[in-house]
């Protein structure tokens, strides 16, 4: 039944939105627009200084267009859980649980903001740009892997999304707590991990896995040690943490789900 529901719902959310393609596609261009303002501001340091970390201008844009792709289609698959607060304290939520559906899908279609797409193309063309303007050993595993990283980054966000999201069950204001993690933990992957102090580093590298988002796919692609003297392997096995972290938001979702008593509205 969910195979045919979701894409139909998915459907309409997209033809409602495309209706008005003006309207679109300035959505479209301000997204783009502020991709490239935060961009500015890392431009903006190496106007200072001639390294960020130990990266040259080059990787860093790399390390920030992997992070900015991954959130992009992160946001626009989960960036939902933002609303999931009203639905809680409005009661929203309980007509959800009678549905014969998952709760998490229909959070997450209820409200496809096509706009976001405009991250998405930015970080992929800033990829492109980073990518043919470092020196990396193209092969059929680092190709693979510049695929396959923002990907698993997006899986990664989306999980922080879900996980974070999960506490506004407990604390039904809870989202300005839950949206620290999620849009802190895409500022904290834009730039080399090892400019953090060690604290900050190794909460929102480790706990919140935000370094295999793109600082370590960065150091496989760019064949570079990690400056903080962390094995090879972490470069190659973002997939790996993205399956955990996907494993342990569900986990969470579920627990907070069937210990939901409602608000009593």
């Amino acid at each position: 039944m969910a195979d045919r529901v979701y894409p139909r719902i998915i459907r309409a959310r997209v033809r409602s939105q495309m209706a008005y393609r003006g309207s679109f596609a300035l959505e479209i261009a301000g997204q783009v627009l502020n991709q490239f303002v935060e961009l500015a501001l890392i431009l903006v340091l190496f106007g200072k200084v001639d390294a960020l970390g130990g990266f040259s201008v080059h990787e860093v844009v790399l390390i920030y267009a992997i992070a900015g792709t991954g959130f992009g289609i992160a946001d626009l698959c989960a960036g939902q859980l933002d609303n999931l607060s009203r639905h809680i304290r409005t009661g929203t939520f309980d007509v959800l649980l009678l549905r014969p559906l998952g709760t998490l899908p229909q959070i997450m279609t209820s409200d496809i903001a096509l706009r976001r797409l405009g991250r998405i193309v930015a970080g992929v063309g800033l990829m492109v740009y980073a990518l043919s303007h470092n020196d990396i050993a193209w092969s059929p595993w680092t190709a693979a892997l510049a695929v396959v990283a923002p990907l698993a980054g997006a899986v990664i966000f989306g999980s922080v999304w879900v996980t974070a999201g999960s506490v506004t069950f407990w604390l039904i204001e809870g989202r300005e707590l839950a949206n620290m993690v999620t849009y802190g933990s895409n500022a904290f992957t834009a730039y080399p991990v090892n400019v953090y102090d060690a604290w900050l580093r190794g909460f929102m590298a480790f706990v919140v896995p935000g370094a295999f988002v793109a600082y370590y796919p960065s150091l496989a692609l760019l064949n570079r040690p990690d400056p903080l003297g962390g094995p090879a392997f972490l470069g190659w096995i973002s997939p790996l943490v993205a399956a955990a972290a996907a494993l342990v938001a569900g986990l969470v979702w579920r627990f907070a789900v069937r210990h939901y008593r409602g608000t009593g509205s």
